[in-house]
């Protein structure tokens, strides 16, 4: 992490000031093999920027309503609560603050903004869980590890929320970068950082495209039918290990620089998440993948678990200008259609207290 102006052990004044971001996720292929039903997983991601923004201001008591304010920009909600007394308007941050044990002789501002939309399925709420939690730890005594934050992060998910989460996300937004996640027990995982020439990244850069379906993703009980057939199969199953393949494919395609690898992987990780289920690639979702197949797209994932709403990661073709025609005639077939423009993050945390 970024080193702060002020020492990491010196204690939260009014003034001070933390900043932090971390990056959101797309082209997650092995995913749903990172979880407590598979045990044993491999994953490989993309960070990208748009970031999720934390910005967290220091204030005295007395000269603020409430201990915490909370400005939670996407949403348009500002409100203020007491520790331990939380309304559960926006739960993750509410329990990440909360988990923090913040000192009790001051007063936090702190505001969330990211201009990657809610629901968009890449990752976005590890995201703000691991930026979150870098700006509270940037006021404690002891700063974390990178690894330590994410594993906060997923336990905040899990634990405290009750949630279904793999262990990637949170990595991916605490590292950045791109990633080869090996998970073996979940939630135990080992990341590395899945190397390529530089004319190699300037060229996913540029063919990478996100596609936002126009709503949030759901999750609903498609996916609770997915996971309770993959838990009667078990974790050596033809479909988890099908997944497994695939990141394995994609983390060796990038390493030498094969795109077109790299696309077949991606292809070939959303045909096995819609033989785990047909709904898992919507009608929407379908649509957008038939513009890419026709305007010679090397490949395109469903991010996340897949369902109604969310994105889809498209590997435009190399020629020049189909990535121009593409984006065009996805815009033209659908109005709820969104381009949203993305660009290799290869910095995972970053935090400033000043």
């Amino acid at each position: 992490m970024k080193g702060a102006v002020r020492r990491p052990g010196d204690r939260p004044v009014p003034g001070d000031v933390v900043r932090a971001s971390a990056p959101i996720r797309v082209c997650d292929v092995g995913g749903w093999t990172d979880t407590w039903f598979s045990r044993r997983g491999k994953v490989f991601n993309i960070a990208v920027s748009p970031r999720v923004d934390v910005c967290v201001r220091v204030r005295t008591l007395g000269t603020v309503p409430h201990r915490i304010t909370l400005d939670v920009a996407n949403f348009g909600d500002l409100y203020g609560f007491e520790p331990g007394q939380a309304p559960n308007r926006h739960p993750l941050l509410e329990a990440v603050i909360d988990d923090a044990a913040m000192p009790e002789d001051v007063g936090l501002e702190i505001r969330v903004a990211s201009d990657i939309p809610a629901g968009c399925s890449t990752g976005t709420s590890a995201s703000v869980a691991v930026a979150l939690i870098g700006a509270l730890d940037a006021l404690t005594p002891h700063r974390r590890s990178l690894d330590e934050v994410a594993r906060a992060a997923h336990r905040i998910e899990v634990e405290r929320l009750g949630l279904q989460s793999g262990v990637q996300d949170q990595l991916c937004a605490a590292f950045g970068d791109i990633n080869f996640i090996d998970v073996d027990p979940y939630p135990r995982a080992i990341r590395t950082r899945v190397t390529s020439r530089l004319p190699v990244r300037h060229e996913l850069e540029q063919r990478l495209l996100l596609v936002h379906l126009g709503r949030a993703h759901r999750s609903s009980e498609v996916h609770e039918r997915v996971i309770a057939q993959l838990v009667g199969a078990g974790e050596d199953s033809a479909e988890l290990e099908e997944l497994r393949g695939c990141a394995v494919m994609a983390r060796d395609a990038v390493a030498v620089g094969d795109l077109e690898g790299l696309g077949r992987a991606m292809t070939r990780n959303t045909d096995a998440q819609r033989r785990l289920h047909g709904e898992l690639v919507s009608a929407q979702a379908q649509a957008v993948i038939d513009f890419a197949a026709a305007h010679g797209a090397s490949g395109w994932k469903i991010n996340g678990a897949g369902g109604e709403g969310g994105s889809v990661s498209i590997l435009c073709g190399p020629e020049p200008g189909r990535r121009r025609d593409l984006e065009r005639a996805v815009l033209a077939g659908d109005d709820a259609l969104q381009i949203i423009p993305i660009r290799l993050s290869q910095l995972g945390l970053r935090v400033r207290r000043s």
